[in-house]
């Protein structure tokens, strides 16, 4: 998928978060948004997803040749984000199954599977209320990256991973990702935009 950002901006009240910003993402690029808490970088992905209208600018889409409408782009993308919720009522199979019943599965993978790569033995059968954060974390993670989508957007994607966290969503970005066009949003930790080739730091455009 590729993206093209046409001068455009965000603003809340008389507040701009961002303005007259110009960018393309072509197909597989992996790119890093950087900028201190609070500076409007997950502002900027979430109307990248379609959820938040620009209130200035146009974006465009295109897969395959073809422009996806904006009010379509939700079908082609997988989210990672603090704000994101899991139904924490669900036990792990009853969530993945869910969420896969909305998302093609990657690489031939199937529910048993992501739960063997979990490895959650002790509460595999438990609510998910019953994880620790970390945990809770990971299985974000799977359902993102392990969804079939040419579109992936990352939200400080460490939050609440310990050093073996991070090596098991550094493992899935290098195994599952291939091809796919990702945005990450950092607060300027190397570990999550190390697979990156490219930055914008948000605050070049207030």
């Amino acid at each position: 998928m590729t993206i093209t950002l046409n001068g455009i901006g965000k603003k809340f009240n008389t507040e701009w978060i961002f303005r007259n910003l110009t960018a393309g993402f072509e197909a597989g690029e992996r790119t890093v948004i950087t900028g201190r808490n609070g500076s409007g970088k997950s502002t900027l992905l979430q109307v990248i997803a379609g959820n938040i209208h620009p209130t200035a600018g146009t974006i465009e889409y295109i897969l395959d040749g073809k422009r996806i409408p904006d009010t379509e782009i939700f079908r082609h993308l997988s989210l990672v984000a603090p704000y994101q919720e899991l139904i924490e009522e669900f036990t792990l199979r009853e969530m993945l199954e869910f969420h896969f019943s909305f998302k093609p599965l990657v690489d031939s993978f199937t529910i048993p599977k992501i739960i063997d790569l979990l490895a959650f033995s002790q509460v595999r059968t438990k609510p998910i209320l019953k994880y620790s954060s970390g945990m809770k974390q990971r299985v974000k993670l799977v359902c993102a990256l392990l969804s079939d989508t040419p579109l992936l957007l990352l939200d400080e994607p460490t939050t609440n991973l310990d050093k073996s966290g991070i090596n098991f969503f550094l493992q899935l970005i290098t195994d599952h990702t291939c091809g796919r066009t990702i945005l990450v949003c950092s607060n300027m930790q190397k570990v999550e935009s190390e697979f990156c080739r490219r930055e914008i730091r948000i605050e070049e455009y207030k």
